[in-house]
């Protein structure tokens, strides 16, 4: 098997409050209240047809205001032990890639308005896609050695671990 390289190229960017890392909610979950803007270059608009008709979206991202550093282990957020990188949620990875879960509130021309956003402000977008429970919710699910309650997860906000 050979390696290939990809490379790629922002559709646009996520406007939200955050203007670091620091400080800002670890997940969507603790950022319910958090209102952002997707703004997709005029370009890629029409793509955003049918989206308003779904409640959520996933937002994949580049972790630009991350490190560039790429540990294979790392310490979470939500624990004091060292875990393997892909175990983890860190922003910190071999490919800087991220992603959240959001709210749809509306779709107008070339934006996307959402809640529980999580990124920092001026995150160049990768994708989106709609999020569908019968996909990307599977039975049977176990969290490995995530056991944090939703009011934790609510109340972390992130450090300078990452940055």
């Amino acid at each position: 098997m050979s390696e290939e390289q990809f490379q790629y190229e922002s559709i646009g960017v996520i406007r939200t409050p955050f203007e670091s890392p620091d400080g800002m909610p670890i997940q969507p979950t603790g950022a319910d209240d958090v209102e952002g803007t997707v703004e997709i270059d005029e370009s890629y608009a029409e793509g955003l047809q049918d989206l308003d008709g779904f409640s959520h979206c996933i937002l994949l991202y580049h972790f630009h205001a991350a490190a560039d550093i790429a540990p294979v282990e790392v310490e979470p957020f939500l624990d004091e032990e060292t875990r393997g990188v892909f175990a983890t949620r860190a922003p910190q990875r071999p490919n800087q890639i991220g992603l959240s879960t959001v709210e749809v509130d509306s779709v107008t021309g070339h934006e996307v308005i959402v809640r529980g956003i999580d990124v920092v402000d001026r995150t160049p977008l990768l994708d989106i896609k709609p999020f569908v429970p019968d996909f990307d919710v599977p039975d049977n699910t176990d969290t490995g050695w995530i056991n944090a309650s939703k009011s934790t997860i609510q109340s972390k906000q992130a450090d300078e671990r990452f940055l």
